[in-house]
C-alpha cells in the first residue's frame, strides 16, 4: 500500500471520528477491496462489500458538501475521488 501523507496530516489535525477520516479509511478499504476483486471476480460477498462502503462514503461525501464545501473540496483532491455526477 502507498503511503499517504494526507493520513499524518488528518491524524495531527482531526480525530478519528471527524468525517474525513472516516472518507479516508473507506477509500483505503475500497482500493483494498477491489484489488482484490481484481483476482477474485466471482467473490460476491465481497462485492456487496464494497458496494456497501461505496454507498457509505458517498453518503458522508455529500454531508460534508452541504455542511462545508471547501473542506469537501480539499478531500476530493487529496484522496483522488471522482465526483459524483449531479442529477
Amino acid at each position: 500500500m502507498v503511503k499517504n501523507p494526507f493520513i499524518s496530516i488528518i491524524s495531527q489535525e482531526e480525530t478519528r471520528g471527524s468525517v474525513e477520516f472516516q472518507v479516508f479509511s473507506f477509500t483505503n478499504k475500497i482500493r483494498r477491496l477491489t484489488s482484490h476483486l481484481e483476482l477474485h471476480r466471482k467473490d460476491y460477498l465481497s462485492q456487496r462489500g464494497l458496494r456497501k462502503i461505496l454507498g457509505k462514503r458517498q453518503r458522508l461525501l455529500a454531508y460534508l458538501s452541504k455542511k462545508n464545501r471547501v473542506r469537501y473540496k480539499e478531500l476530493i483532491v487529496q484522496l483522488d475521488i471522482r465526483e459524483p455526477k449531479t442529477h
